[in-house]
């Protein structure tokens, strides 16, 4: 299967450190000393506080028992709880791609396009990102090479209204799905935040009849940070899914673990790598057959 294929090799930094982590946990028993090497480990890995002291204590409660399978039905099920089936989403869509600097929106926001595409559905991009030309000019040449309609207004500073006016003129031209490409921010600005709750506002005043979702970037590179990134967001929106952007590069990744648990936000979408097919639909098990090199067994 190619996905899985694509996949696996994006994982394999990943795949090297969680092996490294794990590798004592194949005992079905640890001394104390090894259980603390193990919680460091996956403390260094990214995976969450929370996340690691279930594993501990799944660990004690099991003491004699196999080590290692309890730790991935574990991980299995807290990843399982923070899928998302996009089969769900019905058009009339918008989608919001909201993030800080860096995270990797634009590019998203084009292969979120390419992707509800090959799904059969019509698309229109709006580039309300209105502070940097940069990211205009990035999305009009995603939306050349992907034959997608791009609106956007250099003439005004105010995203609202180019939202507003590219919504009025989806909704004119029956397009199923519209994805929003926001301006980077730090997500510890108060005026900037106050625009995306005013993007939100006027979208789902105007257009009632149009679902909105929020999707939330998150370079998985930057490890916990990205925790107290979606903490902020969190103050001023309404978060409905992650994108984890960056995977191809982390060799640590475990902050897919920390983010499900400690928000219970599910994941929509993994990023791979540059390319425009290089985004994947989330689900726990690929993920996790990807991340081990042996696959997930015993579903249970």
């Amino acid at each position: 299967m190619a996905i899985r294929a694509n996949l696996r090799a994006a994982l394999k930094s990943t795949r090297e450190s969680f092996g490294k982590v794990f590798s004592m946990a194949r005992r079905n028993r640890l001394t104390s000393d090894q259980l603390d090497d193990l919680e460091e480990g996956m403390l260094l890995a990214d995976m969450g506080m929370e996340t690691v002291t279930q594993v501990i204590e799944n660990i004690e409660r099991n003491k004699g028992k196999n080590t290692w399978d309890a730790i991935r039905l574990l991980l299995h099920k807290n990843l399982k709880a923070g899928e998302f089936d996009i089969s769900e989403l019905k058009p009339p869509l918008v989608i919001l791609v909201i993030g800080v600097n860096g995270t990797g929106k634009t590019t998203t926001s084009a292969k979120l396009a390419h992707w509800f595409r090959k799904t059969g559905n019509s698309v229109v991009l709006i580039g309300a990102d209105t502070y940097r030309a940069a990211a205009i000019q990035q999305l009009e040449i995603w939306a050349r090479r992907l034959d997608i309609r791009l609106i956007s207004n250099p003439k005004t500073k105010d995203p609202s209204s180019v939202v507003y006016d590219g919504l009025k003129s989806a909704r004119q031209a029956g397009t199923d799905v519209v994805i929003i490409d926001t301006a980077g921010r730090l997500h510890t600005s108060r005026n900037l935040m106050a625009e995306l709750e005013k993007i939100v506002r006027v979208t789902r005043t105007h257009f009632p009849e149009i679902q909105v979702k929020t999707l939330l970037t998150l370079d998985a590179n930057l490890g916990q940070n990205s925790n107290s990134q979606t903490r902020q967001f969190l103050e001023y929106l309404d978060i409905d899914g992650i994108i984890l952007t960056k995977m191809d590069g982390s060799a640590k990744g475990g902050i897919i673990f920390s983010i499900t648990q400690n928000y219970h936000i599910p994941v929509w979408f993994i990023g791979i790598g540059e390319h425009l097919e290089d985004l994947e639909p989330f689900v726990a098990d690929v993920f996790l057959d990807g991340l081990f090199e042996e696959g997930v067994l015993d579903r249970k």
